[in-house]
């Protein structure tokens, strides 16, 4: 098909030709013969359809933000010409990868490397891949579709941090396992009722000795849990890397755990996102699952769906520079270990008793301070 530049050059011709023949001046009639002449050798240029097999792969199709990803395109002449002037364009995210394809000889394969973006994370669509071949003037050009659409999943970077000590629960008769007849669940605490839990752990003779409502508080005497909570709401972070930084942070705490085969649980407004027991696989999932994730208006506060959730082990909240924290102490009766961490904050933030308080702009920040709440 021809190009703007071809069909531009096609009308110039004819006008000009219409103009010399009428007016009866033989230079336009000469130009106009010239274009039109160009034209149509670079349709027949274009016109040959090339026996091609193409083939486009991803390698690795999973990265952390900011790692090497590269799309390797293989090409194989199947005919019996020399192929050239091909070049290949290929649909990445919002934006176009343009591949230049080396000469093909016939029935050799040629294989064209090229890097595909990964500073922003999430699930980036590759493909279609479109192979061009055009003319030496660019005035036509034939284009043909390879392959289906791939994705390219980009994941938060993590940096290693040590398990956060959560105030392991021993059982009060004696050590359990998890093949225990009751399991590893036992009572720990008393505390006063919170809405959401569970009725039936009401514990009714204190609470008429006490005017309150009080509830048994369990907890797993076996393994410490890492209870992860993220602020998604797009209010929270000024700048859209702060987000970006927030999930990083989330990440490195939650595979910090769970490559030691610890529970971890993440929860956003939204409500859960993941829960796992540990172990290598655990961690796999729980990267993939926060690399999907994306900052919008949230139906609940973070603070509030951490009140709801299962007490006991350690909780970890992130939020960004306006994200609300001053009603992160009521935590402290409900986790054993609680620890704050704000994403690059306008102003130092309260001091919560029993919360450790992060500041972070960065991982090695937040690699650093970690190591004070680990004591």
């Amino acid at each position: 098909m021809l190009t703007r530049l071809g069909w531009g050059i096609a009308v110039a011709s004819a006008v000009l030709y219409a103009a010399g023949a009428w007016l009866g001046y033989p230079e336009p009639v000469v130009l106009a013969t010239g274009g039109a002449l160009a034209v149509v050798t670079a349709v027949l240029w274009t016109l040959p359809q090339p026996r091609l097999t193409v083939r486009r792969e991803i390698t690795p199709v999973k990265v952390e933000r900011g790692e090497a990803s590269a799309g390797v395109l293989h090409v194989t002449n199947t005919g019996r010409a020399h192929r050239a002037g091909l070049r290949a364009h290929d649909v990445c995210g919002p934006g176009e990868i343009d591949i230049e394809v080396p000469r093909l000889r016939p029935g050799v394969a040629e294989s064209v490397s090229y890097p595909l973006p990964t500073d922003r994370r999430g699930e980036i669509p590759v493909g279609p891949l479109r192979l061009v071949r055009a003319d030496p003037f660019g005035l036509a050009r034939r284009v043909h579709q390879y392959g289906e659409r791939q994705t390219l999943l980009v994941r938060p970077r993590t940096v290693a941090l040590p398990l956060l000590p959560s105030g392991r629960s021993h059982h009060l008769e004696g050590p359990t396992t998890d093949t225990a007849p009751a399991g590893t669940v036992t009572f720990h605490a008393l505390r006063e009722y919170v809405v959401g839990d569970d009725l039936r752990h009401i514990h009714w003779r204190s609470s008429a000795r006490t005017g309150t409502l009080m509830v048994r508080q369990l907890v797993d005497a076996s393994l410490p849990q890492t209870t992860i909570v993220i602020d998604t709401s797009q209010d929270a972070y000024p700048d859209p890397d702060d987000f970006e930084l927030a999930v990083d942070a989330a990440a490195s705490v939650a595979a910090g755990a769970a490559r030691r085969s610890f529970p971890v649980r993440v929860v956003t407004g939204d409500g859960p996102l993941v829960e796992t027991r540990g172990g290598p696989h655990d961690v796999e999932l729980i990267l993939d699952r926060l690399a999907r994730l994306s900052p919008h208006d949230v139906p609940h506060a973070a603070l509030d769906v951490a009140r709801r959730v299962r007490a006991g082990g350690a909780l970890v909240f992130l939020t960004g520079a306006r994200g609300e924290i001053s009603r992160a102490g009521v935590l402290r009766r409900r986790f054993d270990r609680v620890v704050c961490v704000r994403i690059r904050p306008e102003a130092p933030g309260p001091s919560l008793p029993g919360v450790a308080m992060i500041e972070m702009a960065d991982l090695d920040e937040l690699r650093a301070a970690w190591k004070g709440t680990t004591r």
